[in-house]
């Protein structure tokens, strides 16, 4: 169990937050990703990883700052097609955002938990 005074004296004490992202982006690999998806029932194929990557390098340029409407928005664009949020979820079932987020090794953007917003967590 999380002991939360010992996780905001030491932050990198614990290697995820109860939620289970990653507290020190910097400890992600492609190979932690594989081992979250792998306990989800989730098996990574290309598009996966496209989404994942796109994910990572979004971060590194824009931070944190954008909610997770605007990171929904941004992906139906990019990776929508013609079958839109539809698609997003199929390859992610468990949220596009937060689920795609989780295996990129990513913090959660600002009201991801919001069920309009791309999870059903």
């Amino acid at each position: 169990m999380l002991d939360i005074n010992k996780a905001i004296s030491n932050p990198l004490r614990y290697e995820s937050d109860p939620e289970g992202n990653l507290s020190d982006l910097a400890q992600w690999s492609p190979n932690h990703a594989n081992q979250l998806a792998d306990a989800k029932g989730l098996v990574l194929t290309d598009e996966h990883w496209e989404v994942i990557y796109y994910l990572r390098e979004r971060f590194r340029e824009h931070g944190n700052e954008d909610n997770a409407r605007d990171v929904l928005r941004d992906l139906e664009k990019r990776f929508g097609d013609e079958r839109g949020r539809a698609y997003l979820y199929e390859l992610f079932p468990l949220g596009p955002v937060s689920q795609a987020s989780q295996l990129a090794g990513l913090p959660l953007p600002p009201h991801c938990h919001d069920l309009s917003f791309g999870s059903v967590m």
